[in-house]
């Protein structure tokens, strides 16, 4: 049986479901994600766009060039990010999991833009840019 993780947005009017294991769990710490989510640090779950599922449909911003973050057009709520860079994948915000201590980040990605005053305590791998892929 796949592991099913349900979410969505504050107002109720976006939710998903991705089945299956995240590819890669981390919180990030770019400077475009703290502005998309008004927050020090984003944690992400990356899982293959065909294993995601949407009812109600997000509303998607082209945040740059190669990227399109997702978010409820009712209640702002930020919900996914995709990116000509990961192809075939959506990161999901853990914190629009509706059990996100069950999807703990397996590390830090731009961790050279992290923010002096946003430490976090613990032993997770810090990658100053993307962590390497395949």
């Amino acid at each position: 049986m796949s592991t099913i993780y349900d979410g969505g947005c504050q107002c109720g009017a976006v939710r998903y479901r991705a089945t299956g294991a995240p590819l890669l769990s981390c919180i990030c710490h770019c400077a475009m994600c703290r502005r998309a989510h008004a927050a020090p640090s984003v944690a992400w779950a990356a899982f293959e766009q065909s294993r995601v599922s949407f009812r109600g449909s997000p509303k998607v911003y082209a945040s740059s060039a190669e990227a399109q973050r997702s978010f409820c057009a009712d209640c702002g709520t930020p919900i996914g990010f995709t990116a000509a860079y990961m192809p075939g994948l959506i990161d999901i915000a853990i914190g629009s999991l509706d059990a996100p201590q069950e999807l703990p980040p397996q590390l830090h990605c731009w961790h050279a833009r992290h923010l002096a005053w946003a430490e976090y305590a613990d032993n997770l791998p810090r990658y100053s840019e993307f962590p390497p892929h395949d």
